[in-house]
């Protein structure tokens, strides 16, 4: 079995110049390796919505690879993302599932549908190819070849299940850390530093 740790440097070594969104405990390992924070996204306070933001940065800037680490809990609760992003075929989108059967980030507590092969599911949607993973090895070995093919295409991580005890960062703070990372994207994307008229929700 694959800990966090070990997925997010593997595909750390591989990641280029490709933005990463990133959600709940994938967040905290990959913060700790990554070398290019203006290219990370982490949605911490939007538990599910990885997908639908990484699609989002995909079809925005299809020349640029778009990595989501996701979990299998968050994509339980946005289980139609798989079809959505299926149907919009960015062939720039890897989505990558840490696959624990437990919500790590609140205690540990099981999913609500442990036995799910999220690889298959993905395939029966419409994703371009699905792989699944159960030591870093392979992965390790594998994951260049696949970040070279056409999306989209779900890597799914069978990873050890690593209870967080500190519970959630639901702050003023956290929640306003999302705004601020997506600014910096949109500056390191587009060259501009400014959301608009609009503001920063639109």
């Amino acid at each position: 079995m694959i800990t966090y740790q070990d997925a997010c440097r593997v595909i750390n070594d591989s990641r280029a110049e490709a933005v990463a969104v990133t959600t709940m405990t994938q967040t905290k390992y990959w913060n700790q390796i990554s070398n290019e924070p203006s290219l990370d996204v982490g949605i911490a306070n939007a538990m599910s919505k990885a997908s639908s933001v990484a699609l989002g940065i995909a079809l925005g800037d299809e020349d640029r690879t778009v990595l989501c680490l996701d979990s299998d809990g968050s994509l339980l609760m946005n289980f139609g993302s798989l079809a959505t992003i299926a149907g919009m075929a960015p062939r720039n989108l890897f989505h990558f599932v840490f696959n624990n059967g437990i919500y790590s980030i609140t205690g540990g507590q099981p999913v609500p549908a442990p036995g799910v092969e999220y690889a298959k599911v993905a395939e029966a949607c419409g994703y371009v190819s699905a792989h699944r993973f159960d030591d870093i090895e392979s992965l390790d070995t594998a994951l260049p070849g696949i970040l070279s093919s056409p999306g989209p295409v779900l890597i799914e991580i069978i990873v050890r299940g690593e209870p967080q005890t500190e519970g959630v960062d639901q702050t003023w703070e956290s929640n306003a850390r999302l705004p601020r990372q997506l600014l910096t994207l949109r500056k390191q994307l587009t060259g501009v530093d400014d959301w608009g008229s609009g503001g920063p929700y639109i």
